[in-house]
């Protein structure tokens, strides 16, 4: 990112916040997601169940889960909102935003019976982004990423 130029942002003490605020957002648009589309998220739980069926049988316990988190979310936030959003606001303005919240929800795909997890993942990807064009910073992003998908691990991990 440094060598294209792009702002990888700086740690400040409101970044604990927006982390804070986007961790509640995440689960906010996750009850909302089961409300409003209940059959679909279903349908997402049992793929998540079969995925965490496979990670349990393939040895993963909780600190390689923890660690699986913490590199998924660094990952896809230095990925989609430090790169991909870097470049596509810089040719798009705000667009880029949206651009790149749609980009995510393509990347994670999923049968159609499971619409609701891509539309998830996008409106996921537009919050994640809005934070980082209001920020400056990946930090917030990072740890509400890391936070939410510990959380998922966890609950895969003791329900199976």
């Amino acid at each position: 990112m440094l060598l294209l130029g792009l702002p990888f942002g700086e740690a400040r003490a409101g970044d604990l916040l927006w982390a804070g605020g986007l961790l509640l957002a995440l689960g906010g648009l996750e009850a909302l997601f089961r409300l409003l589309l209940p059959a679909s998220f279903r349908e997402t739980e049992r793929l998540h169940q079969a995925l965490g069926r496979a990670l349990k049988e393939a040895g993963m316990g909780p600190s390689a889960l923890l660690l699986l988190a913490l590199l998924s979310g660094v990952a896809e936030e230095v990925f989609f909102r430090g790169l991909v959003q870097g470049l596509l606001v810089k040719g798009f303005g705000p667009w880029g935003v949206l651009l790149q919240a749609l980009l995510f929800a393509l990347f994670h795909p999923a049968p159609r019976r499971a619409l609701a997890y891509p539309l998830y993942t996008g409106f996921a990807g537009l919050l994640l982004g809005s934070a980082y064009l209001l920020t400056g910073s990946l930090l917030p992003g990072i740890l509400a990423h890391f936070l939410h998908n510990a959380r998922g691990f966890y609950e895969l991990y003791r329900t199976h």
